[in-house]
């Protein structure tokens, strides 16, 4: 671990973190978070309520329809949520999302 860039030992040790890390991708995949498992986490360490994503997403009624799963989000409240609250783009989109879970 202390080999030197540029050397045959660091040279080697620079191949050997690239097979861990292929290895570990395909036998250790992460999963992109939740959405609203991402909104709610935020929510909490930041100390917001609901009415405070209304900016965001819309009016209260939508906002407790995002959270109780009942209203996928938009792309518009992706980035409005991405922009306003720093929540990660990519903690909001995830693929096959299935909202009624």
């Amino acid at each position: 671990m202390t080999a030197k860039r540029g050397t045959p030992e660091g040279d080697r040790l620079d191949v050997l973190v690239t097979l861990i890390d292929a290895w570990e991708a395909k036998h250790y995949p992460l999963d992109r978070p939740d959405p609203v498992k991402a909104i709610k986490y935020h929510m909490d360490q930041g100390g917001l309520e609901p009415r405070d994503l209304i900016p965001f997403i819309g009016s209260r009624n939508r906002v407790y329809e995002v959270l109780n799963r009942k209203r996928p989000l938009t792309l518009k409240m992706i980035w409005q949520l991405h922009d306003g609250l720093g929540i990660p783009a990519e903690s909001l989109i995830k693929s096959g999302q299935d909202h009624a879970a």
